[in-house]
């Protein structure tokens, strides 16, 4: 191991008993080595800090020792937490448990107790941390304040600068004033049957589907995606605050939009019998879902119909005879042949459950239920990833013609192989399950998880081994450099379609548009468009803690209404302290302590995933389906305590 004293700088992570964990080497999951750090020697580092640790040269239970020498960066310096005071002093109790001191605020402060607050730190040296009151949020338990603070926890702003609505707005009225003239501009396909299949709870539309028979088995088909670029050009009040902002938030009863609502729901949204501006991405092809041509272009639409998802799968599998169905069953023949040549060349399959809610006018949860994943779903998903694909690589390729090799520039949706490390701990999970997972030393290809996947298919434990499959592997991120994507088994692969909720896809527009029209590449852009995937590839996690984070905290809610009511779970987790259970339809998921398993003395068999009885030999497995009753609901702690009845 490393020699005492020798110092090392990156992130550190620290759990809700206020120990600290360091990663000497994250990248090297084989031979890396985590340093504990005890309390004492935390020197006031919190979760996420980039620190220097130096080792001590001890160990605790075999576990190498370190001390933080140094704060180099702080992750964050705004918080979320509960007024209170005792004694007459006034300090917040951070929501995030990692947080492990309270925040004290200046004396005299007047802010309300028991109300939930945004607040800055403000003196990272004093005795007692120090900060300021940003916001008043509103008071504990109610809905409308523990989603915003969810939101606000994570780095988020709810309201747009005043700056940003008024530019929205000036762009509104040059919009009025300048449509015919920008008409002329673009490729007129207001008279091609279009249409939007959406959410039905959808208030904002990005993109749209054309259809045009061209007779002998030819067909015509475009992806038309709102031109949002249009809009938001680099150097506006509106392009600086997109960027900041990154992508929109979804949270199980609200969306935090990336852009104004004058442009996301209004200007840019794909709205039913409106002509809209859009950026396009038309195909001739073939019923088979072979491409003949592509064309790439500005144009103005007019969306003819707005579907929801149920809708027109209503159409599709003959349950009403609505309009377009000509349409709907072509587009629908040719979306299965290209899922078919996408899983053929290795694409893999993920069906994860979701779950969705049925909300009172206060937010309160009446039902928890998961969402069905239709055919419509598919169909639209299959012609988006047709249209991301075709523009990654027609501006990958173009940019590679002649000796403009070292010019390259665009934004890419990438998926690196996963970690081999990541891969053989999936293997032996699966074995415990009785499945094989082809692989040669961690290495394996999509198509391998892929037949895994198929073959899980139906089974009871289908969606615990497509989510146990989905952590195993690399998240997809935004990059400047071009490594294809490892679960779709795309070369070429980008997010050309969500600009109204994806700012990357908006960089994606304004390079598609440069290359269509031979523009220069900008000095110095790789390093500020790298940037910028870094920092969006960062955003995207905390928009899907923040939206897992909602979902739980509307499940415990649920539950608490249903406390000593007995359900049929699946066990999820196996752990020395407890077991993991996840309630079949809801997913509303609890624990059980081993303490509490009272016929016997459990010991976890780490291999196997398994509690096993010391004297019974009863057996507690990952995979099983149990009985359980719900005994209590931490709607402060977001956690549910279960117990086994079989």
């Amino acid at each position: 191991m490393e020699k005492e004293g020798k110092v090392f700088t990156g992130p550190i992570s620290i759990n809700t008993k206020g120990v600290g964990f360091f990663d000497i080497d994250p990248g090297d999951k084989k031979n890396g080595t985590s340093i504990e750090i005890q309390p004492q020697f935390i020197n006031r580092a919190f979760h996420g800090d980039i620190v220097e640790v130096t080792l001590t040269g001890e160990k605790i239970r075999n576990r190498e020792q370190g001390k933080v020498t140094k704060i180099v960066k702080r992750s964050k310096d705004e918080f979320v937490g509960l007024i209170e005071k005792k004694e007459g002093a006034t300090f917040v109790t951070p929501d995030d448990k990692r947080l492990y001191v309270d925040i004290f605020l200046p004396e005299g402060s007047n802010a309300p107790e028991g109300e939930k607050v945004l607040v800055k730190i403000t003196d990272w040296e004093a005795k007692n941390l120090q900060g300021e009151v940003l916001k008043v949020i509103g008071k504990k338990g109610e809905n409308n304040t523990e989603m915003e603070s969810i939101v606000l926890e994570k780095g988020f702003r709810i309201e747009f600068p005043h700056s940003v609505e008024e530019e929205a707005e000036k762009i509104k009225r040059e919009y009025k004033n300048n449509f015919e003239d920008e008409i002329k501009n673009r490729r007129d396909m207001r008279g091609v049957t279009t249409m939007t299949i959406d959410p039905a709870d959808a208030k904002d539309f990005d993109d749209a589907i054309s259809f045009a028979d061209l007779g002998n088995d030819q067909f015509e088909i475009g992806i038309h995606i709102a031109d949002v670029s249009y809009f938001v050009t680099p150097g506006t009040e509106l392009d600086r605050e997109s960027e900041k902002r990154g992508l929109s938030v979804y949270l199980v009863d609200r969306t935090i939009p990336m852009l104004p609502e004058v442009l996301s729901n209004d200007l840019c949204s794909l709205n039913p019998n409106e002509d809209k501006f859009t950026f396009s991405a038309v195909f001739k092809m073939t019923g088979e879902g072979k491409v003949l041509e592509e064309w790439f272009g500005r144009t103005v639409i007019h969306s003819d119909k707005r579907f929801t998802y149920e809708d027109a799968n209503d159409v599709i599998i003959g349950k009403t005879d609505g309009p377009y169905k000509t349409e709907l069953l072509k587009l629908n023949e040719i979306a299965k042949k290209l899922e078919k040549a996408k899983s053929q060349n290795g694409a893999m399959s993920f069906e994860t459950e979701e779950v969705k809610f049925e909300l009172d006018k206060n937010g309160k949860p009446l039902r928890v239920y998961k969402k069905s994943r239709l055919d419509t779903h598919k169909l639209v998903e299959e012609f988006m990833l047709l249209a991301n694909r075709a523009v990654a690589k027609y501006v990958f390729m173009s940019q590679n013609k002649g000796l403009m090799k070292d010019k390259k520039q665009s934004v890419y949706r990438i998926h690196p192989h996963p970690d081999v490390d990541r891969i053989q701990n999936l293997a032996v999970f699966l074995k415990a399950m009785g499945f094989d997972l082809k692989n040669k030393d961690g290495k394996v290809t999509s198509a391998d998880l892929n037949a895994l996947l198929k073959e899980a298919k139906g089974t009871p434990n289908e969606g615990l081994i497509n989510t146990a499959t989905v952590r195993s592997m690399a998240k997809a991120t935004y990059s400047t450099k071009n490594i294809g994507h490892f679960s779709l088994a795309f070369t070429y692969y980008t997010h050309f379609t969500s600009p109204i909720r994806r700012y990357p896809d908006v960089l994606v527009h304004r390079f598609l548009e440069r290359e269509l029209k031979g523009g220069k590449v900008e000095q110095n852009e790789y390093e500020k468009f790298e940037a910028i995937c870094l920092a969006s590839s960062e955003l995207e996690k905390k928009a899907s803690d923040a939206e897992r984070s909602s979902i739980k905290y509307k499940q415990v809610e649920y539950m608490t209404e249903h406390i000593g009511e007995i359900y049929d779970g699946t066990i999820t987790g196996v752990t020395e302290w407890g077991i993991y259970i996840e309630e079949k339809e809801t997913k509303c998921e609890g624990m059980v302590k081993t303490r509490d398993i009272g016929d016997d003395f459990y010991v976890l068999d780490e291999k196997n995933y398994t509690l096993k009885g010391e004297k019974t030999g009863k057996k507690y497995t990952l995979g099983d389906s149990v009985k359980f009753k719900v005994v209590s609901a931490d709607m402060e702690r977001r956690v549910l305590d279960y117990a086994l009845l079989s």
